[in-house]
């Protein structure tokens, strides 16, 4: 029995593995992938920290909600959102209506492991990127839970692992078509 479900939003902390796993569960389902972030830096024709620092964080906001209105319109896709996108209301509500939701829980301390040398997320280059990812995890967390239809823990399973499990999960909700 094939699905109706056409839409797969990944959601999650950065460094979650939200483009990660979407490639793999893409090529999985033979739908095509798209990063939010990558579409917005196409747009914006530089990176999203440089966006973020010229133009701040409520002009990133708005143009990542326009930018997730397009892809949560199109077909046979797995998005990759930005780890901020749940913020807005009106961001969560037309994600989990028009896809299934997976949020990719990750705890602090493994985040921190994974990006402790990256320059390029803007909402971590502080003096305790540590303490700043435990602080965005207590905020996002509950907003994540309530976007989300399926959550998967992360954080110390492979990527191939993380993706055949999620695919079970997947597929034994009827969530997408048997591979």
């Amino acid at each position: 029995m094939e699905s109706d479900v056409r839409l797969l939003i990944l959601v999650g902390m950065p460094g979650a593995g939200k483009s990660t796993i979407g490639r793999q569960l893409a090529k999985r389902t033979g739908w095509t992938f798209r990063d939010s972030d990558a579409v917005l830096e196409e747009r914006f024709g530089c990176s999203v920290r440089s966006y973020f620092e010229r133009e701040g964080e409520a002009s990133f906001r708005d143009a990542e909600s326009a930018v997730l209105d397009g892809l949560t319109q199109e077909r046979r896709l797995v998005v990759a959102t930005g780890g901020g996108a749940v913020l807005r209301e009106s961001n969560r509500a037309l994600m989990h209506e028009r896809g299934r939701v997976v949020y990719l829980s990750c705890n602090p301390d493994e985040l921190y492991r994974r990006l402790r040398s990256d320059t390029q997320r803007p909402l971590l280059q502080v003096s305790d990127p540590r303490a700043r990812l435990r602080e965005l995890h207590q905020q996002r967390d509950p907003l994540y839970r309530e976007v989300a239809h399926f959550v998967i823990e992360c954080s110390r399973a492979t990527v191939p692992a993380q993706v055949g499990k999620l695919m079970m999960m997947l597929e034994l909700a009827g969530a997408i078509g048997q591979a």
